[in-house]
């Protein structure tokens, strides 16, 4: 899974960059005029491959990760060029969610862009900036379509779709608002366009905000995300980077006096893959324990394909254990005592946290 940070300047996206991905990048490096994008991989927390990894005794334990791709902050008008202007924006045309950070919290010596804190104009700011670079791209490829020499039957088809996405965003509707049908949404494909893309809200807090869990226009933004199918997560990204550097007593300690139940990698990662529709099946053994993450309502060969195509094509049945199995009753021959390790065809459906072993022949 890849995922793109947008947002203004001095909101805290390079912080929460570093809080995912363990990186130590100089948060002020996007004010000198900086247009490269950090990138890191974060590693998803689970209890279940913890467990496993304890059980097995592996050479190797491999986490699910999410690839973290972080930008310079956009600004009002950006796609005109003002600021450091939306060059890098390519950077993220190919992931798949955009995590917006808004900045909540004050902080007198971090002067915000616009002057004061204001999410709701901040949310209206990104959109209009990822909706015009969106636009940019539109208007360049109907240019080249119209000035080429040779048209095709899929370049005129492709003009029309590209037509009426342009009329949308000028209207100031997202192209995942405009109902295009299957077949007009498979020749946008290579766009990769913003407007189509899921999102969550991260909204930046300071400590205080946390303690009394309200920050400016907090009615607005939730009441706003329901109505766009956005989900949010509140952090206090500054201090839970600071606490992720303690050692592990006394980031518990830190962790419960401030009321945070759940890290910021858990509560993102959680939130992206129940918003991708994600869920992630189990491997493990001596040599290795490790998750898989893949689509809800995937079939077991096509899962199996996840780990080689050899697997999928030579697919014969899956052994299916149910992660709650094991760990209740302790061993995989406790397991196959009470007769709940499955065996199982090519069309089941893989659930979260199922342990499975495939039978093959190449």
């Amino acid at each position: 899974m890849k995922i793109g940070l947008v947002g203004l300047p001095s909101v805290g996206k390079t912080t929460l960059f570093n809080l995912l991905t363990g990186s130590n990048i100089e948060v002020t490096g996007f004010f000198q005029g900086k247009i490269e994008a950090n990138q890191g991989i974060a590693k998803i927390p689970d209890e279940r491959i913890d467990f496993l990894a304890a059980m097995y005794k592996p050479k190797k334990t491999t986490y699910a990760t999410i690839e973290v791709i972080d930008v310079p902050g956009l600004v009002k008008g950006s796609s005109a060029g003002k600021g450091v202007g939306n060059q890098f924006l390519d950077n993220i045309r190919k992931v798949d969610l955009l995590v917006h950070v808004i900045r909540a919290f004050e902080n007198e010596n971090v002067i915000h862009e616009e002057g004061k804190i204001d999410p709701m104009r901040d949310i209206e700011t990104i959109n209009l900036e990822l909706l015009f670079a969106d636009l940019g791209v539109i208007e360049n490829r109907i240019g080249r379509i119209q000035t080429g020499k040779k048209v095709t039957k899929e370049n005129l088809e492709e003009l029309e779709v590209l037509k009426k996405c342009k009329e949308g965003l000028e209207n100031g509707l997202l192209i995942h608002n405009l109902n295009l049908s299957e077949k007009e949404n498979e020749l946008l494909k290579t766009f990769s366009f913003f407007s189509e893309k899921p999102m969550i809200y991260v909204v930046n807090m300071d400590e205080n905000q946390l303690l009394a869990n309200d920050y400016p226009a907090k009615e607005a933004l939730l009441a706003f995300s329901q109505k766009v199918n956005t989900p949010v997560i509140e952090l206090c990204i500054k201090t839970e980077l600071e606490i992720s550097q303690l050692d592990p007593e006394d980031r518990k300690i830190f962790m419960e006096d401030l009321g945070i139940t759940e890290s910021g990698i858990d509560k993102l990662s959680k939130t992206a893959y129940d918003h991708l529709g994600l869920i992630s099946f189990l491997t493990a053994g001596q040599d290795e324990v490790r998750a898989w993450p893949i689509r809800k309502n995937t079939a077991a060969k096509k899962a199996a394909g996840k780990i080689h195509s050899d697997i999928e094509k030579g697919f014969i049945r899956a052994e299916v254990c149910k992660f709650n199995d094991l760990k209740e009753l302790g061993s995989m021959a406790k397991v196959k005592e009470k007769g709940l390790l499955a065996l199982e065809g090519k069309e089941y459906i893989v659930q979260d946290g199922d342990i499975i072993n495939f039978r093959f022949n190449v």
